[in-house]
């Protein structure tokens, strides 16, 4: 074997006489290696599904789609299963250590809520209550 973790060919003989080729290698394989998905955890998907389900119960929301991608996983809520998402729940792990890697973005492309904090940025879809005030 070779020194400095190169890859090395070494012959040797055998006892019966017969010749072997040993290769080894300690490098990494010559193809590159690809970034892996971004996707929503389990704890994170209970906190979506929470919220979704209490706006299916209201009958606002019926539908949904999760997509993924290698900067992005994305949760997108339907009225109906035909028509443009209503809202966009999404992970963007790069912008952790700036604005927050969780965002709920309106069909419209505003966004209405970002953060760090998964179930802070969900409170966006809380309704207010309102409250007869006496004057």
């Amino acid at each position: 074997m070779a020194d400095g973790g190169e890859a090395a060919g070494k012959t040797s003989q055998s006892a019966t006489g017969s010749l072997s080729l040993v290769i080894s290698s300690n490098s990494a394989p010559s193809k590159l290696l690809r970034e892996p998905d971004v996707f929503f955890n389990r704890a994170e998907l209970e906190a979506i599904l929470s919220v979704y389900g209490r706006k299916v119960v209201e009958g606002e929301w019926r539908d949904y789609a999760i997509g993924s991608g290698k900067d992005v996983a994305i949760f997108a809520v339907h009225r109906r299963t035909s028509e443009m998402p209503l809202y966009r729940i999404e992970k963007r792990p790069k912008l952790t250590r700036r604005q927050g890697a969780y965002s709920v973005v309106a069909a419209t492309g505003l966004v209405l809520k970002r953060g760090h904090d998964l179930k802070q940025v969900l409170k966006v879809f809380e309704k207010r209550a309102l409250r007869l005030i006496d004057a």
